[in-house]
């Protein structure tokens, strides 16, 4: 090895005498706590709208009731890992037409308008319908069978 620091084709960093734990195997199960925790916060936006648990601060209107439709439902298909790839996919829509519905009309800065949230949400989402549920998830425990 020469200078600091030798990089093998995968990416990792191996140094001289210190042998870094091969965490590899966290991934799916951490991808799975990423998908529950956040999707359980998505989740609690439809049980606000529906049960006010917390009070929703608007009026309900129909759009705002399919949202929470698609909150809950979808939330909770999530939670489970449930047809994980498909419905983070229309989630991930439906939170980026609350950013630009929603938000961006009140300026163009998420901070500024409100719309951090959204925007995660969209992202996050988008992630999980390419990388899946996790190794916590009915998805793959469908498919090992």
């Amino acid at each position: 090895m020469t200078g600091r620091a030798a990089w093998d084709i995968s990416g990792s960093q191996r140094h001289r005498g210190f042998h870094h734990a091969d965490t590899r195997h966290l991934v799916p199960r951490l991808l799975s706590v990423m998908r529950i925790v956040v999707a359980l916060v998505f989740f609690s936006h439809g049980i606000s709208k529906f049960f006010g648990l917390p009070p929703f601060p608007m009026p309900m209107t129909l759009l705002l009731i399919a949202a929470g439709v698609l909150e809950v439902v979808g939330g909770g298909l999530l939670i489970v890992g449930l047809f994980t790839r498909p419905v983070a996919f229309v989630l991930s829509g439906m939170s980026a037409v609350a950013y630009f519905m929603a938000h961006a009309p009140q300026g163009p800065f998420p901070i500024a308008n409100g719309g951090e949230a959204a925007v995660l949400y969209c992202f996050v989402f988008l992630y999980l319908s390419a990388a899946g549920g996790g190794a916590w998830s009915v998805d793959a425990g469908r498919a090992r069978v």
